[in-house]
């Protein structure tokens, strides 16, 4: 079963997502454009592509079609039907169908990024750090330097090692 919380993480992990809770429902945008939505009654609303929503829709017997008159938005899904790893992916999903191409692409890029690949961000910090921090847009120690270590720790991936390890490297420089 997922919670508000579990999808919250997800979507606020990726690129300029945010959060508002306008009328009791939590909705997550991007550039102002809603991808996912949790409502008053734990079900998770999810701004996805037709196949998606097909998809969803076989998985997910409880899942139902998301519509405004006759227009199909997305999907609806009560929460204690999705784990956590298919929640991750839905929102990603999600997202993905609702940001601006150049900042999916951007994502995917940092995804694919290797330790020591992204800009002059220690390799050291690892595989998981280097994605994160590449994904969020921080690319250079420049970048880190403006970011306290509560906000490094707070992107997935990123853990006190890592933020050690930049720490020092902005040190050294």
């Amino acid at each position: 079963m997922t919670t508000l919380a579990q999808v919250r993480a997800a979507a606020l992990a990726l690129p300029e997502a945010a959060e508002d809770a306008p009328a009791g429902t939590v909705t997550f945008t991007v550039r102002r454009r809603r991808f996912a939505a949790v409502t008053r009654d734990d079900v998770v609303q999810l701004r996805l592509a037709d196949d998606d929503v097909a998809r969803v829709l076989a998985e997910h017997p409880a899942a139902r079609r998301w519509t405004r008159g006759d227009h199909l938005l997305g999907v609806s899904v009560p929460l204690a039907d999705l784990d956590g790893q298919q929640a991750n992916h839905w929102v990603r999903r999600a997202w993905f169908a609702r940001a601006p191409q150049r900042l999916g692409s951007a994502l995917l890029a940092a995804d694919a990024a290797e330790p020591g690949s992204v800009g002059d961000l220690p390799a050291t910090i690892g595989r998981p750090a280097t994605r994160a921090l590449a994904g969020a847009g921080i690319v250079t120690l420049s970048d880190v330097a403006r970011l306290g270590d509560t906000e490094m720790l707070a992107l997935h991936g990123v853990g006190p090692r890592a933020v050690r390890i930049l720490r020092e490297a902005l040190s050294a420089r």
